[in-house]
Formats: structure tokens, C-alpha cells, sequence
């Protein structure tokens, strides 16, 4: 059975990624506004922004990556939402593969997709000015935080797309994902906060995981952030897979059945 699973999985993995090399715009669309972004804070306003010691590229880089990944997650729902609208899911169900594949291989596809628009951006912010003196582990822990962060997310964004009744309904969850670093310590520091803003912005998830990311990168003692931010993406991700694996039985039961 875990087999029939991975061999499901990698071959409808195949063909969502097939679909994005016909269609790289997925890929730019998705670098552009971080990089827009971030050429915006730190050209514009930057220099009026107490970013601490730090150049203020690589003060607010953190939260360009996790903007990078909200803004590419949106594509997610909106390619489940089309394969579920075009029918080719109750083609699935008359085939003898493994029930979660589909959801895995649009999960997996997100996953490749994101992370080709991070190394972009990151490129973008090295040419910026941005350097670290970090060390290959603090590098790996980065890394699997956002792997973690973008696995957490795409599967809210695949319970947005099986739940959504229109195209616009599918990708629109993901807006309000992509306000959140800037009401966090990505720009700003959360001391130059008023009262309740401060008190949201400590308390949210995207706080403790950019401030995770930048002591790591800064070589600077991490403390509790980075497994307060790993409980976040935990979190988020057990409630989210399960939430998803439930709406998906529940479309699958009004289908007919045959998915094996």
C-alpha cells in the first residue's frame, strides 16, 4: 500500500510539474511582488526605519521569504480548484490509485514551486547587499522552517480549493496570509508598535518565525523563537492536513466511487 501511495504520488507529481514548465508565469508572478517589495522597503523606506545594526535588507528578508511562499500557495487552491471544476478528479476516482496522491501531488508541486521562487529572491536580496556569515547547519534549520511554513499553508490552501465554489473564491484565502508580516517584526520593530498592534504582532505566527530565520542567519542566540515558531508551523499543519483529508472524503462521498 505504501508503495501503490509513492508510485501514485510521484507520477501525478510528474504531471503537475509538467503543467508548470508549460506555464512558468506561476514561478515569476510569484517572485515579482516580494522582490517588488523588497526593492520598495529598502530603496524607499528604508532609511527611515530603525532596523537595529543590521542593513535593513537583511532585517526584512525574513518576511520577504514568507511573503514569497503566501503569495505562491494561492496557485495551489487555484490548481485544485480547476482540476476538481475540469472533472478530472471523478476521472481519478474510476482509477486504481491511492486516495490521498491527488492532494499529496498538488501539495508536493507547491512545495518545488516555492522553493524555486525563494532561491530567486534570494539571489535578488544577495544582490542587494545581503550577506550572513552563517554556517551550513543554521542555513539546514532555516530551510526546514520554511519547508515546514509551506507545507503548514498549502494545506490550508487545499482546503480552500476543494471547498471554494469559484475561481476567485480559491485563490482569495490567500490575501489575508500575506498581510500578516507586515503586521509582525518583519519590517519594523514590534516596540515601534501602538498597545494592541504590539500585542497581535508578538503573538501571531509569522513573528517568531522571521525572528527565528534572522537569528539564525545573524549567527545570534536564537532562544525559545525558533521552537515557538516550529509549534506554529506544527500546528498549523496537523490541523490543516486534517481539516483537508475531511473535506476531501466528504467531496469524494458525493462522487462516484472507485478511487482506490
Amino acid at each position: 500500500m505504501t508503495t501503490h501511495f509513492f508510485g501514485d504520488t510521484a507520477l501525478l507529481l510528474g504531471r503537475s510539474l509538467r503543467h508548470i514548465t508549460r506555464s512558468p508565469d506561476t514561478i515569476i508572478t510569484t517572485t515579482i511582488m516580494p522582490i517588488a517589495f523588497m526593492l520598495l522597503f529598502v530603496y524607499v523606506f528604508g532609511g527611515a526605519i530603525n532596523s537595529g545594526p543590521d542593513p535593513y535588507v537583511s532585517y526584512l528578508l525574513p518576511g520577504i521569504l514568507l511573503i514569497t511562499i503566501t503569495s505562491s500557495i494561492s496557485y495551489t487552491a487555484f490548481r485544485l480548484f480547476m482540476d476538481m471544476k475540469s472533472g478530472i478528479f471523478e476521472r481519478f476516482q474510476s482509477m486504481p490509485i491511492a486516495r490521498s496522491s491527488v492532494l499529496w501531488a498538488h501539495v508536493l508541486t507547491s512545495l518545488v514551486a516555492s522553493l524555486i521562487s525563494l532561491v530567486v529572491v534570494m539571489l535578488v536580496a544577495l544582490l542587494m547587499g545581503f550577506r550572513s556569515g552563517a554556517g551550513v547547519l543554521a542555513w539546514l534549520e532555516i530551510a526546514g522552517i520554511l519547508i515546514l511554513f509551506t507545507l503548514a499553508l498549502t494545506w490550508l490552501a487545499v482546503i480552500a480549493g476543494l471547498a471554494a465554489k469559484t475561481v476567485d473564491g480559491a485563490s482569495a484565502f490567500s490575501y489575508p496570509l500575506i498581510l500578516l508580516p507586515f503586521i509582525s517584526s518583519a519590517f519594523v520593530l514590534t516596540a515601534t508598535m501602538p498597545g494592541p498592534v504590539r500585542a497581535f504582532a508578538e503573538h501571531q505566527p509569522v513573528t517568531p518565525i522571521v525572528d527565528a530565520i534572522r537569528d539564525l542567519y545573524t549567527q545570534r542566540p536564537v532562544g525559545t523563537d525558533i521552537w515557538i515558531a516550529l509549534a506554529w508551523c506544527l500546528g498549523i499543519l496537523v490541523v490543516a492536513y486534517a481539516l483537508a483529508i475531511a473535506v476531501y472524503h466528504r467531496r469524494r462521498s458525493v462522487s462516484p466511487p472507485g478511487l482506490g
